[in-house]
């Protein structure tokens, strides 16, 4: 058998065309790192295997029905071979570099943690959910859960290299291995949303780092396969939330918590589903093409 390779990145499929081949594209060209390439699509209306070019490498794993985000991150894991495990969504464009200079950064810090990189719109703009904190009670219902624009926003010369965080967005996410299996990978309860604060929360319980790369600096477009059942994702990230107070703060705060944040969930649902709808009317976007 051959040596495994020094880094897996775990994409995960729905419907995803219109940038997954920017992303595998983007990814071909890294550098310096020995990658390999796992798709896991759940149950796209065409197979993307057959409709995208890809690099050669890639490994596909079609799921016959949609087992969720969580889900399929693990089934990556189990199939790829890589020391590091980079999960990326199908919507993120990695520059070149982008991944040597992430995993070179994660070996230079103490012990072993998660890695998330600076998401940013695709004309430059810093988005805010790269740095989040864990969604708290008290949090939600304040609605912050991310992080002030930093000073350095508008300079990007002026970031430092490392920035210790709660919690990164489930976009980018690289970790050793070991640490995923530690601390037995995405939380499969989660169907969509939450489970990457999840994971988050559990590396820093066993112990380890969670930070990002504020100088690495990754296009995220965002949405994309998300668009033909939003009340469904809005939905998924409510329950989510209800979910993730049960494990973690639930026998730690006081007895009206739950119900409070109960009920501020199910208030919250219908302005944000139908602002979800809203969104969804809008054409959908043509395939992306990296410059």
């Amino acid at each position: 058998m051959t040596a495994p390779p020094s880094c897996s990145a775990v994409l995960v499929s729905h419907d995803s065309e219109a940038t997954l081949e920017a992303c595998l594209q983007a990814l071909a060209r890294q550098e310096g790192v020995d990658l390999e390439i796992v798709v896991v699509d759940n149950a796209s209306r065409r197979d993307p295997a057959g409709t995208v070019r890809a690099p050669a490498a890639v490994r596909w794993l079609r799921n016959p029905d949609n087992p969720g985000f969580a889900v399929a991150c693990n089934q990556g894991a189990a199939l790829a071979r890589g020391t590091w495990l980079l999960f990326l969504n199908p919507d993120c464009l990695l520059p070149e570099g982008a991944l040597a200079a992430l995993i070179g950064l994660a070996q230079r810090q103490a012990g072993q943690g998660l890695l998330g990189a600076q998401l940013v719109e695709a004309d430059g703009r810093l988005q805010a959910a790269a740095r989040r904190l864990d969604p708290t009670p008290a949090r939600w219902l304040r609605g912050r859960l991310e992080l002030p624009a930093p000073r350095w926003a508008q300079d990007p010369a002026a970031a430092p290299e490392f920035e210790p965080l709660e919690a990164v967005s489930g976009a980018l996410m690289l970790m050793p291995r070991q640490l995923f299996e530690a601390v037995g990978g995405f939380d499969a309860g989660y169907r969509l949303h939450v489970e990457d604060l999840d994971l988050c929360r559990r590396v820093r319980e066993a112990g380890g780092w969670v930070g990002i790369a504020p100088r690495v600096r990754v296009t995220h477009l965002k949405g994309t396969s998300s668009r033909r059942r939003p009340l469904w994702v809005e939905w998924q990230k409510h329950r989510g939330l209800w979910r993730y107070f049960c494990k973690f703060d639930r026998a730690r705060a006081p007895w009206w918590a739950g119900p409070l944040l109960l009920l501020a969930l199910a208030a919250h649902l219908v302005p944000a589903g139908v602002r979800a709808l809203w969104r969804a009317r809008r054409p959908p976007p043509a395939p992306y093409r990296a410059t």
